[in-house]
């Protein structure tokens, strides 16, 4: 059996939204990819191959971690392989660069089959979706396509408060909060610039937002199965912070604090139906549907499809960690964190080893901090567990 080749590429989104073969990554996310290239090996299977900037990045990875035994059980490579690829998602970009590579035709995605994923991932079907749950109750939720400044324009005076969503952007960008007593000269523009490229324009109206979660999904052969929750946190402005590590079945019971169970489980099962008959057989791999529990005068209600991400994800990220290396009685945050200094990550890592020594139980992380990505003093992006 051939080897899978797991490459951790945080441009995807951006790369997707610009949808060229010759995007260039902003220089802060090509430091991302380098600093975080180990990522892949705590969610790939064992025996993997793992795609890295260095080589040195597995040998500081195996000095650094005080549990020998929890390193993965993978193979490190710094060269493109001609072999199968996992990336974290497809864009034209890594086609050209797997292409120029000499990476063989049959392990790629032909430009047809790229063209759909782009179709596929678009912020447009999460419409299709929320019709699905039109009959359901203690739902929220409504997404409205719009193609001129005009209907954005009335849509906007008739809801109010709104947030206007580029149908491909990265995560947390291409949004923009919007009421009918701020449209400015710079949000008009940026409507004009957004439809000249993609056409189209999502209208949502602004929730009052108690929670982010969210189902995640495989998709196989046309079949789509739940794969387990994701507890998440995100800043003001919609960019990931932080997953809150605990079991699926404690995130259930943080959930059922404000939705009823029977919601819930209908909701799995209509996304379950919708996705498989939304993707078909185009799409093969893990994927994310974000969700919100909201507040109204009336009570919590949920949000079923926030966003649909049809890649690999952190929730994705912190569900497997959670599961391979985790007790399960073990609560904490799975972190992203970026110093922007050199030096500060490292620093960083030296306290909290001191202050958060990292403890096993049965083989398992059960306390205290544990870094998942080497650290040198140019590190500027930092992937790690903090447990309590």
């Amino acid at each position: 059996m051939i080897k899978e080749i797991y490459l951790f590429n945080p441009e995807n989104d951006m790369a997707l939204a610009n949808f060229t073969p010759y995007y260039k990554a902003p220089t802060e996310i090509i430091q991302m990819s380098k600093d975080l290239s180990v990522l892949p090996a705590w969610y790939a299977p064992q025996g993997s191959m793992i795609k890295l900037d260095s080589l040195s990045q597995a040998d500081l990875l195996k000095e650094q971690c005080p549990f020998p035994e929890l390193i993965p059980q993978v193979e490190w490579s710094d060269s493109w392989d001609n072999v199968p690829y996992r990336p974290w998602g497809w864009n034209p970009s890594l086609l050209h660069a797997l292409q120029m590579a000499g990476i063989s035709s049959q392990y790629l995605l032909s430009n047809e089959q790229m063209e759909k994923l782009r179709f596929l991932s678009g912020r447009q079907r999460c419409v299709e979706v929320l019709e699905s749950f039109s009959s359901m109750n203690h739902l929220c939720g409504q997404a409205t396509i719009c193609n001129s400044i005009t209907q954005v324009k009335e849509l906007v005076s008739s809801i109010g408060e709104c947030i206007l969503k580029a149908p491909w952007s990265g995560s947390g960008r291409g949004l923009v909060r919007i009421s009918p007593t701020n449209w400015t000269p710079s949000v008009e523009g940026w409507l004009a610039r957004t439809l000249r490229v993609q056409k189209e324009i999502m209208v949502e109206p602004l929730y009052n937002k108690e929670k982010d979660f969210a189902m995640e999904f495989y998709a196989e052969g046309g079949n789509i199965h739940f794969v387990g929750y994701s507890l998440f946190e995100t800043d003001s402005h919609g960019n990931y912070k932080t997953n809150i590590l605990l079991s699926d079945a404690r995130i259930e019971e943080v959930l059922l604090r404000n939705i009823p169970s029977p919601v819930l489980q209908d909701t799995c099962l209509i996304l379950e139906k919708k996705l498989s008959e939304i993707l078909g057989k185009d799409y093969q791999g893990y994927l994310g549907v974000d969700m919100m529990i909201c507040q109204s005068p009336d009570g919590y209600s949920l949000h079923p499809c926030v966003e649909i991400n049809l890649r690999m994800n952190m929730g994705i990220v912190s569900h497997i960690i959670f599961e391979r290396y985790i007790q399960p009685q073990a609560h904490g945050k799975y972190l992203i964190e970026y110093y922007p200094s050199n030096g500060a990550a490292l620093e960083m890592h030296h306290y909290l080893q001191i202050t958060h020594p990292a403890h096993l139980h049965n083989k398992k992380l059960a306390k205290g901090y544990f870094s998942l990505t080497p650290v040198l003093q140019d590190t500027h992006y930092h992937a790690f567990l903090l447990l309590d």
